[in-house]
């Protein structure tokens, strides 16, 4: 499958070619001031010549990017019934880096996919970007997640039949938007891909399609990065370039990260941890190390399979507004 050259700025066939000049930002069209404090506003101009420089169209500061209300999640029948999300409430905060942590069955993927509107809970509600999705049409919804989040899945979900450059491309296509070739070199050279660009993905080792993965959700600057065990596949120093890009992502802008992780030290790179245990939150951590991180998934999964999914009290983690407590708060500088 060909990307059109009119999806991609600048001349055809130059995978590198600035398509215009850092140190000369476009101008932003002048727009009238909305009486609405929750309207969108364009997104901030940012300093030129950074190494990574989407515009994404920002949820407002003061609304959580991300809100789940009361989810509960059921699969099976009779004896193989399992519910990993059971009532589950919290908010994700716009401009944030959240790592989700927990010990296995409790919940962990199912709500990444419910927060980035892949599925739909059996009851409550997931409002994303200020819109409930319960009730929308599948076309609307669609157009929801192409628009505002970047998914980077832990099996990768490349087209087989595309190179690298089309499934890093295909998104902005798909969206009839265009793409500014700088900014996809730079994040391709950050990630080691400049030479596997015209590699299908079963010419790729695994850790190259996952990076080819986080490219993709990464060069259309979306409001909300979904990451599922996003270095899971990788080697330390591929994954430590992959979290290093998530986290400029949230620091430079302001892009807000959701990832779910078994990993302490992926984790220490997030603003905040939340724990879960049978499918409710079990407890979170502030600017955390890797060493709090571990101690208290430590606890957690010793706790879980107790009333409330609670951990134990000196957990190491701070209980979740409105849920069990008998958890203390601790952290650290990333």
């Amino acid at each position: 499958m060909t990307i059109p050259q009119s999806d991609v700025r600048g001349p055809a066939g130059d995978d590198a070619g600035d398509m215009h000049s850092p140190q000369q930002p476009q101008p932003v069209p002048h727009q009238p001031q909305s009486q609405d404090p929750h309207a969108q506003q364009p997104a901030p101009q940012h300093a030129p010549g950074t190494q990574y420089a989407p515009q994404p169209h920002h949820s407002p500061a003061s609304e959580p990017a991300i809100r789940a209300i009361r989810l509960v999640k059921t699969y099976g029948e009779g004896e193989a019934r399992v519910r990993p999300l059971d009532g589950l409430t919290l908010d994700i905060a716009a401009g944030c880096f959240t790592a989700i942590m927990g010990p296995s069955g409790s919940g962990k993927s199912t709500l990444l996919h419910m927060l980035a509107g892949l599925d739909t809970p059996d009851s409550g509600e997931v409002i994303l970007a200020g819109t409930p999705l319960t009730g929308l049409s599948d076309a609307r919804l669609t157009a929801l997640r192409r628009d505002r989040i970047g998914f980077i899945f832990q099996a990768f979900n490349l087209v087989p039949a595309m190179t690298a450059r089309e499934n890093i491309l295909l998104p902005s296509q798909l969206a009839g938007r265009t793409v500014d070739r700088t900014i996809v070199r730079r994040i391709v050279d950050r990630l080691g891909l400049g030479d596997r660009l015209h590699h299908r993905p079963h010419e790729l080792s695994g850790g190259q399609q996952q990076r080819v993965a986080v490219a993709r959700a990464l060069v259309t600057g979306p409001d909300v990065i979904v990451a599922d065990e996003p270095t899971g596949n990788l080697d330390s120093a591929s994954g430590d370039e992959v979290l290093g890009l998530l986290r400029a992502s949230v620091d430079d802008y302001g892009q807000t990260v959701v990832m779910v992780t078994h990993d302490p030290q992926a984790a220490a790179r997030a603003d905040r941890v939340l724990l879960l245990a049978d499918g409710r939150p079990a407890g979170e951590l502030h600017s955390p190390t890797a060493e709090a991180v571990a101690a208290a998934l430590t606890r957690v999964t010793a706790g879980a399979g107790q009333a409330g999914g609670a951990a134990p009290a000196g957990a190491g983690a701070a209980p979740v507004p409105g849920h069990a407590a008998g958890t203390t708060h601790t952290g650290g500088a990333r």
